[in-house]
């Protein structure tokens, strides 16, 4: 491999000759071959985009000549929508703290490419220098927090829709289900009448009630601590940059982002982090009930529950023929399971920070897109593969039901809780419904009851009360 020879302030280093990254990313690849795995590329993208928003601003305020800053607008430019370079992101996901690597990466790309939209080669660094133009006005303190920002709510942006589709399927088969009266459980038994379209109609309310309380966790990350360069103070950057910074990038993403409440705070403390990685947990939590609900409810198709049917997407089994296995739910679960060790990790992360600033910023950036990008895509496969296409197994629930003993609940306030107990067990120990068993116990006798109407199904998924 041909190298070229640069120099920091720790001495000489040779660098891959077709590199746009410089020394100090070819030192962060020496000193950390951990995972293999270079920077999400939603990180990726907000690291250029942070990088283009703040040569615009320090055009703005006068401090970056406008020939340098327009060369590294371009040369973000060429990464933001032309893809090209991305590839020249290659710091590891593992990394010294407060990602000072991911940030000198960024800075050593733009300034190549930008030095070579000018004219000059890889390395020379001039006229655009990593520090003193690409870098105006920032730290690492508060760029990569920001990068971390903007990644989550992109990747927030496809979770957003995935949890829309989910949402709506639910829907659907809670309007198709509506009609199926079936036996509700509880402490898996048999419990009340329900009707199947209530228990899906449920888990819509579950996922929306989640996006909700994700999208409000959303409204933190909007607030960028960039400008607040070394801990907060905003040494080496114009006090006009700050507001400028914050105005681009609202501009060239479409969000309304603002300016922290308190720079000192937000360059200490990641708990806007910590926040939404809690959301994202219950909601990982939330479906993970769900999919084990889906596994229970389907399992069978002759041994088990059998109220539904899921799709058939592939053979279960390497030995069983014509065994089919819940694998949709079974993979949902896992990615759930990831998502949830993961806001441990953010967690420890958030609880680790020191003194003046949080130094594991790098992790977060990490695990949070990682996770929201593996959990939009499952709802994604999850609800086209699985939801859409459940089926009620409707005359096995209609007998079921109708041999529900917990029919004996409607006769209660009719002939009081211990003699509806007296029906109820005789028809378990007769195998008789609840209705002939009652009819045996003589229950209508003097009374003037309509069985039927009294314990029917249907009447009993609404609130009321027997005439």
């Amino acid at each position: 491999m041909k190298t070229r020879t640069e120099q920091d302030s720790l001495g000489k280093l040779e660098v891959p000759a077709a590199a746009l990254y410089g020394i100090q990313t070819q030192r962060a690849v020496e000193n950390f071959p951990i995972s293999g795995r270079p920077p999400h590329p939603d990180f990726v993208w907000a690291a250029v985009l942070v990088k283009k928003a703040a040569a615009l601003a320090n055009l703005a305020t006068g401090h970056l000549e406008e020939r340098l800053g327009r060369a590294i607008v371009a040369a973000a430019d060429e990464i933001l929508t032309e893809g090209c370079w991305r590839e020249q992101f290659v710091v590891d996901r593992f990394q010294a703290g407060a990602g000072t690597s991911h940030n000198m990466n960024a800075n050593e790309v733009l300034a190549n490419r930008a030095n070579e939209l000018l004219g000059a080669g890889r390395g020379e660094y001039s006229p655009v220098h990593p520090n003193d133009h690409v870098n105006m006005s920032q730290s690492s303190n508060d760029t990569v927090p920001a990068m971390t920002r903007l990644a989550i709510l992109r990747g927030w942006e496809r979770l957003q829709e995935s949890l829309r589709e989910l949402e709506q399927a639910f829907a659907e088969k809670a309007r198709d289900f509506d009609r199926i009266v079936k036996s509700g459980r509880t402490h898996l038994q048999d419990a009340v009448p329900i009707r199947l379209g209530q228990e899906f109609g449920a888990y819509r309310t579950t996922v929306g009630k989640a996006a909700v309380r994700l999208e409000q966790a959303t409204g933190d990350l909007r607030a960028l601590n960039l400008g607040a360069t070394a801990l907060g103070t905003g040494i080496n950057s114009p006090p006009e940059y700050r507001a400028q910074v914050v105005e681009e990038l609202s501009r060239l993403t479409g969000w309304p982002l603002r300016a922290p409440q308190d720079y000192f705070q937000i360059t200490q403390s990641h708990d806007d982090f910590v926040r939404f990685s809690g959301e994202l947990r219950n909601l990982a939590v939330e479906l993970t009930k769900i999919a084990n609900d889906l596994r229970l409810l389907s399992s069978g198709p002759r041994a088990g529950l059998g109220d539904i049917s899921l799709p058939p997407v592939q053979p279960g089994s390497s030995i069983m023929p014509g065994k089919v296995n819940p694998v949709m739910a079974e993979m949902l679960n896992m990615v759930c399971f990831d998502v949830i060790g993961g806001d441990l990790t953010v967690s420890l992360a958030g609880l680790h920070g020191q003194l003046d600033l949080n130094v594991f910023a790098p992790v977060m950036a990490h695990v949070l897109p990682e996770r929201l990008d593996n959990l939009s895509r499952a709802l994604t496969v999850f609800t086209d593969r699985c939801v859409r296409g459940i089926e009620a197994d409707e005359i096995r629930l209609s007998d079921q039901v109708a041999r529900n003993t917990s029919l004996a609940t409607a006769l209660a306030p009719v002939i009081g809780y211990a003699r509806a107990a007296t029906v109820a067990k005789r028809a378990v120990s007769e195998n008789l419904s609840v209705r002939e068993a009652a009819e045996r116990e003589g229950v209508g006798e003097g009374l003037n009851l309509d069985l039927d109407e009294l314990l029917d199904p249907r009447r009993l998924t609404e609130p009321g009360m027997p005439k």
